[in-house]
């Protein structure tokens, strides 16, 4: 076997074991399994939305079984999971859509109906923010849409993003544990987001909210959308602004006196796993940060200059050598191409690995979706822009990333995966 193919091999059995190692099944059930509190409660609803929400429900269902009163998940279309008494509802995403609030409106009416000796368990995973869209009037879902596509189209970061849907909506921004109080709620939550913030995760509708509308507007300033979002999107952040509206709740606020979140899988968690299957294939590991961000191409690069110093120095590892990394990236659209941040990742990175012997780079989202394809990522290496047809740069201009790797069969193809804790990056040096 050629150096170059057993490192495709290892490259996709590390990612098997990031994977595994972020299961949400087994760290829903051993969250649940851990309490001793739950025969205590009259009822349980059990609600939330993500990508990996349904894998999650299914879960807590085998752990409550009939404990569990009601409950309802919004899932992405696709979704797998099956369940018994928790209601599944498939919804649009990235984009929101009607789908979406009906899904939301039926989680709000469940929790509202909780009381002070029920349990709302509340499971989170990324995604759920494109899930749970339930616009404040008169702010519609087309509105929200639109603002969304355009904050989509401009690399804001999901912090940015979420910033603006909190003081949107009627959901997150931890106005879910205002209409559940005064139940007690146990938020299950599996991070796809840099640093594990509460309050970034699925937009935190049960977490405090330390963005206000001044953040919203800001945000919107800072990539010149004021002018270019519906009108009743700018004057509710105006009007909310000046405090003619009413903020989210911030930390502090009753509400959160009968709130716990517990994050029970993240980014870190599946980057232990990937080191800890390397050094079982033999390579010297290195983890470089669990908190990468900054525009696609640009981190591409960076990792290919990692990689092209491994093989001409030594440094910062000795091959075999294997560096890890996670985080989301974002992409800039410029083009009308097809693709994802992940392939885009492998794309920069292959222009500049052209003619590098025995290194690779790999890049793929958690979830198995990357971007608006059937791809996870992509996997490249020196030789990668000598087998294609297409000029890279050119296919990198435009965004077609997707293309650009189908035509080599160098995409890295999971399917749904049920778990999402952002992006695994690693390079790679025999």
């Amino acid at each position: 076997m050629t150096a170059a193919k057993r490192m495709r091999n290892d490259a996709l059995a590390i990612f098997r074991a990031a994977l595994k190692a972020a299961d949400p099944s087994h760290a829903v059930e051993q969250a649940l399994r851990a309490r001793k509190d739950l025969a205590r409660y009259e009822r349980v609803f059990v609600v939330g939305a993500g990508k990996a929400a349904g894998t999650m429900a299914r879960a807590a269902e085998r752990v409550l079984g009939r404990r569990v009163f009601a409950g309802s998940i919004n899932v992405k279309d696709g979704d797998p999971a099956r369940t018994r008494r928790i209601e599944m509802r498939a919804c649009g995403h990235p984009t929101p859509d009607a789908r979406g609030v009906d899904g939301t409106r039926r989680i709000v009416e469940l929790c509202s109906q909780a009381g002070e000796r029920d349990l709302v368990v509340f499971l989170v995973s990324g995604g759920a923010s494109a899930l749970t869209p339930f616009p404040t009037p008169p702010v519609t879902l087309r509105d929200k849409q639109a603002t969304t596509k355009l904050l989509l189209a401009c690399g804001a970061s999901i912090d940015e993003l979420n910033a603006v849907r909190k003081h949107l909506s009627m959901f997150k921004g931890g106005q879910l544990a205002r209409v559940a109080a005064p139940a007690r709620v146990l938020g299950l939550i599996l991070s796809d987001v840099v640093g594990d913030k509460l309050d970034v995760i699925g937009s935190g509708p049960t977490a405090p909210d330390s963005s206000t509308f001044d953040t919203a507007l800001s945000v919107l300033d800072r990539y010149a959308l004021r002018g270019q979002v519906p009108k009743r999107v700018r004057e509710r952040l105006e009007q909310g602004a000046v405090g003619s509206i009413a903020e989210t709740p911030k930390p502090g606020d009753a509400v959160f006196e009968r709130v716990e979140n517990v994050i029970v899988g993240s980014n870190r968690t599946s980057l232990d796993a990937a080191e800890r299957k390397a050094k079982e294939l033999g390579y010297r590991t290195m983890i470089l940060a669990s908190t990468v961000e900054g525009e696609t191409r640009d981190v591409g690069r960076m990792h290919a200059a990692i990689a092209r110093e491994i093989a001409t120095s030594g440094r910062p590892l000795r091959p075999p050598a294997c560096v890890i990394s996670g985080g989301e990236t974002t992409v800039t659209l410029k083009g009308r191409g097809k693709g994802g941040r992940n392939q885009e990742f492998a794309l920069a990175a292959a222009i500049d690995l052209a003619g590098l012997e025995n290194a690779l780079i790999f890049s793929a989202g958690t979830d198995g979706t990357d971007g608006p394809t059937d791809a996870a990522g992509a996997i490249a290496d020196g030789e990668t822009t000598a087998r294609a047809k297409r000029d890279a740069a050119k296919a990198l201009d435009e965004n077609d990333s997707y293309e650009y790797f189908r035509g080599i069969e160098d995409l890295v193809i999971t399917g749904p995966t049920g778990t999402n804790v952002m992006d695994l990056h690693l390079v790679m040096a025999r």
